[in-house]
């Protein structure tokens, strides 16, 4: 199963703003919606077959079934996503229906006006069931209908636990028992923890699992970014510093740094390494090539902080434009797609879980697809996904490199700490007008 969705839209997010304001994409960009669109049409520009197949089978099915207008839907390319959108909207060519990413990736799109309140637009129920998660909401609106669930998780083989005398139904749930297990993997022969940081994105995974423990609520993480808090405080770095000290025991991979995200969560699979950070979505593939001995489970706890031992779960949304003169037909449609009968043909056709809290579970044929579906998606204790709260700055010039060289060797979780509060204050100096933006989000999220 391939997956790039975290690959690629960093980057695209750094040129959103621009590409906002007007610039084009014209070597990138299929003909805008308004000009391919015939009358009566809904277009709907997707993503998502990249990183779960059949969604492609999915959508062709719902837009066959639905008869309250004729739907064009194109997939796009991961390295468009947003870039393309805000591009079609900036020349007011935007398609009705929009594929969004969580957190930052859209709620740019709202602050410039580019997607309408689903509000009084989608049934209030099914936009509550839908799972879009806190992170869709500004200013008491909801701007994004949740589509399919992505449940952020610790993945672990348990041959490798047995291997080491550990017990592999009851994963490590404390710091020092992680470390314990860790010491027990090693002296098995196999690196106990680890993946792939080559391109950055175990550290923004790293990041969403470890800063959360210092956190009561997800509007701290905004409160760091905006200045009301400091990453100087032992409390905001101590994720770097837990970083620091599986590194110095001798516990990560030493292929670490020379790997990609994938490659290196792959070295679970093949037993070469004992737990690293995954998605829901890898799951099922993984899961039946190890015959069933994939364990999964949230990050040991070492902080004290409300968030701190949660599970985590992001989700994959659609909005509407702002542009669209068909509002009350693409709303009928995100509705549509809701539908009892939509949801059974989503999981027949992908086999995994789509976001509705309605959905049919019964059909689950996997104890750690239920266990996703029971601890993850439908869980109470469920908290957002740190990271999609992040500037674009702060990933390249801060978790980036921070993550990079705690595993190198060459930089402390302290140093870390002063150099995510420098570029933090860069980055308000030069974005006043966004951090304007985050201080209304941040009181959203309190």
């Amino acid at each position: 199963m391939k997956h790039s969705r975290r690959l690629s839209r960093r980057d695209f997010l750094k040129t959103s703003a621009a590409l906002g304001a007007g610039l084009t994409l014209s070597q990138s960009l299929p003909a805008l919606a308004r000009t391919r669109r015939q009358d009566d049409e809904l277009v709907m520009w997707w993503w998502g077959e990249q990183e779960l197949p059949g969604l492609q089978a999915w959508v062709d099915d719902t837009v066959a079934a639905y008869t309250g207008a004729k739907v064009s839907a194109m997939l796009q390319n991961t390295d468009v996503v947003i870039s393309q959108f805000q591009t079609a909207a900036a020349a007011n060519e935007a398609p009705d229906v929009q594929f969004l990413w969580n957190g930052i990736y859209h709620m740019e799109s709202v602050w410039f006006g580019y997607l309408a309140p689903l509000n009084g637009l989608v049934d209030q129920a099914v936009l509550d069931r839908s799972g879009a998660t806190r992170l869709s909401f500004y200013q008491g609106d909801q701007y994004r209908i949740g589509w399919y669930p992505l449940p952020m998780i610790w993945e672990y083989n348990k041959d490798v636990f047995d291997a080491a005398g550990l017990d592999a139904d009851n994963p490590p749930k404390t710091w020092d028992a992680l470390l314990d297990a860790c010491d027990k993997i090693k002296t098995s022969g196999v690196d106990p923890i680890g993946g792939g940081v080559q391109d950055g994105f175990w550290g923004e995974w790293y990041l969403g699992h470890a800063l959360a423990q210092s956190l009561d609520s997800p509007s701290e993480a905004l409160d760091l970014f905006i200045g009301d808090l400091d990453f100087r405080e032992p409390k905001y770095h101590e994720f770097w510093v837990r970083l620091e000290e599986l590194k110095t025991s001798g516990f990560l991979n030493d292929s670490m740094s020379s790997l990609e995200l994938y490659p290196g969560i792959d070295l679970v699979v093949t037993g070469q390494l004992g737990m690293s950070e995954s998605i829901g979505t890898r799951v099922p593939a993984d899961n039946d090539t190890l015959n069933g001995r994939v364990g999964v489970m949230t990050m040991p706890v070492f902080g004290t902080g409300a968030l701190a031992g949660k599970p985590i779960l992001d989700s994959q949304g659609l909005g509407i434009s702002s542009q669209t003169e068909q509002k009350e037909q693409a709303a009928a449609f995100l509705e549509f797609m809701h539908a009892p009968e939509q949801l059974a043909k989503f999981w027949e056709l992908t086999h995994w879980m789509p976001a509705d809290s309605t959905w049919d579970s019964s059909v689950i044929d996997a104890p750690i697809v239920q266990q996703l579906w029971d601890g993850w998606v439908t869980s109470a204790d469920s908290i957002p996904y740190i990271p999609n709260l992040m500037p674009a700055q702060f990933w390249t010039d801060a978790m980036f490199v921070a993550s990079q060289e705690i595993i190198a060797g060459t930089m402390t979780g302290e140093a870390a700490g002063d150099l995510a509060a420098r570029v933090v204050q860069e980055w308000r100096d030069f974005n006043p007008d966004l951090v304007e933006n985050y201080q209304k989000w941040a009181d959203d999220l309190r």
